[in-house]
C-alpha cells in the first residue's frame, strides 16, 4: 500500500514558491513605484529651469527693444569708448566692442524699468524669492559706422543692440541681438547681419 506523503511535499514546495513569486512582484513593484517618484522630481525641477530661462529670455528681450526705441525716438549721441554699467535713461552710444559671450557684463546701460524690488543684490548669495530677477537686465549699443542698405541703396550707420537679462539665478542668463540701419532718410531699418 502506498501513502501519499510525495502530494503534502509537493503543496509545501508550490507554497514556497507562491511567497517567492510575491516577493518578486513586490520588489518589482517597489522599484517602478521609487522610479516614479524620483522622475516627478527631475520633471518639476526641468519645468523651473525651463520657467526661469524665459524669465531670463523676456528680460533681455524688453532691454533689447527698450535700445531700440531709443535709438528710432531720440537724437543719437556720438559714440564714445564705454567702460562702465551705468544707469542711463538718455542711453550710449559705444564704439568698442565687448565680449558678450561671458556673463555678467562688465559694460552696458541698465535697463530702468525693472525697479530695485524686482532684482536681487547681485553676488550677495542670497536666494531669490518669486517675482525676483537675479539682476536687472543690460542692453548695450555699439556702432558699426557708416553702412549702406542692399536693398534699397539708402545710406546711414548701423547699430547692433545686444541685451542680457537673467531669470531668479545667475544660471538663468539669455542674450539677444539685433542690427539696426539708422537714416535721416527713412528712419530706422532692421537688417539681417550675418556673422
Amino acid at each position: 500500500m502506498r501513502t501519499s506523503h510525495s502530494g503534502a511535499t509537493r503543496r509545501s514546495g508550490e507554497r514556497g514558491m507562491a511567497l517567492i513569486t510575491g516577493l518578486l512582484l513586490l520588489v518589482v513593484v517597489t522599484v517602478i513605484a521609487v522610479t516614479m517618484f524620483r522622475s516627478f522630481g527631475i520633471e518639476q525641477q526641468i519645468a523651473g529651469n525651463v520657467r526661469e530661462k524665459e524669465r531670463a529670455f523676456n528680460a533681455a528681450v524688453s532691454a533689447q527693444q527698450y535700445g531700440e526705441w531709443w535709438l528710432l525716438n531720440g537724437t543719437v549721441p556720438a559714440s564714445a569708448t564705454c567702460t562702465a554699467i551705468v544707469n542711463s535713461t538718455t542711453g550710449q552710444v559705444c564704439s568698442n566692442t565687448i565680449n558678450f559671450a561671458s556673463a555678467p557684463w562688465s559694460i552696458g546701460i541698465r535697463y530702468l524699468p525693472f525697479s530695485q524690488t524686482q532684482t536681487t543684490t547681485y553676488g550677495t548669495g542670497t536666494p531669490p524669492s518669486q517675482g525676483t530677477y537675479y539682476m536687472a537686465p543690460l542692453y548695450y549699443i555699439t556702432d558699426l559706422g557708416p553702412a549702406t542698405d542692399p536693398q534699397t541703396g539708402k545710406s546711414g550707420e548701423l547699430y547692433q543692440v545686444d541685451a542680457e537679462g537673467y531669470g531668479g539665478t545667475s544660471n538663468a542668463v539669455a542674450e539677444v541681438e539685433s542690427t539696426y540701419l539708422v537714416s535721416t532718410q527713412y528712419g530706422m531699418k532692421p537688417l539681417d547681419i550675418q556673422k
